[in-house]
């Protein structure tokens, strides 16, 4: 069964992060989210950071929304065969004890004063018009890997309103969730949002792990 598929990995990604000495599991209200401080070098953020801004256009979203302001951030797909970007995505993988085949391409994000993303949940709703193509597509999404490229000078901070947790960025720190629950379900409590730069500009990169092989 899927759901028990989907418990399995969170049991394996937990287990597999809390034997690390670098990664410190973050305290919330049910949800499994861990950070590892200085993952990326300097070096490696910079030639992250020249990539999405070469490359960056209106972020876009699955699902329609008659808010224009829901998310309004820019993004690219980096490329996922570049060298530099593989070794990255490759390290990731090896972080969380995933497949290569199970991560989606690795996406970059600016955000600059006044944008956002506003409360949403990273795990498909299967009731929604796109589950049936990303169900052929790798299945459900289990955990998100994330990191925060550059810190802005104010806000941006990623916010999870319903397990009671605020992460400010920090530069090279990466942020790990999973969006299924102990039991293999969509975790509600793992809601979230990047909350408006008041100042400066934050850059990520987002990674998505499936609970199978992901299909372009």
């Amino acid at each position: 069964m899927a759901k028990d598929r989907l418990a399995e990995i969170g049991r394996n990604t937990v287990a597999r992060l809390n034997r690390n000495p670098a990664v410190q599991m973050v305290a919330g209200q049910g949800i499994d989210l861990y950070v590892y401080q200085n993952f990326l070098t300097p070096e490696e953020c910079a030639g992250l950071i020249a990539m999405i801004d070469a490359n960056r256009v209106p972020s876009k979203l699955l699902s329609e929304t008659d808010d224009a302001e829901f998310r309004t951030s820019e993004s690219c797909d980096l490329e996922r065969w570049d060298p530099f970007v593989e070794s990255i995505d490759r390290r990731i993988c090896a972080l969380m004890g995933m497949k290569p085949r199970q991560g989606e391409t690795m996406q970059g994000q600016r955000y600059a004063i006044g944008q956002q993303f506003k409360a949403h949940h990273d795990y498909f709703h299967v009731g929604e018009d796109y589950w049936t193509d990303q169900k052929r597509r790798g299945g459900q999404r289990t955990w998100t890997a994330m990191i925060y490229l550059d810190e802005p000078e104010g806000g941006g901070e990623t916010w999870f309103s319903a397990g009671g947790l605020k992460v400010s960025p920090r530069t090279a720190m990466l942020l790990t969730w999973n969006n299924m629950d102990r039991n293999g379900d969509a975790n509600d409590k793992a809601l979230h949002e990047s909350l408006p730069i008041t100042a400066g500009i934050k850059n990520i990169v987002t990674k998505w792990f499936r609970e199978r092989y992901w299909v372009t």
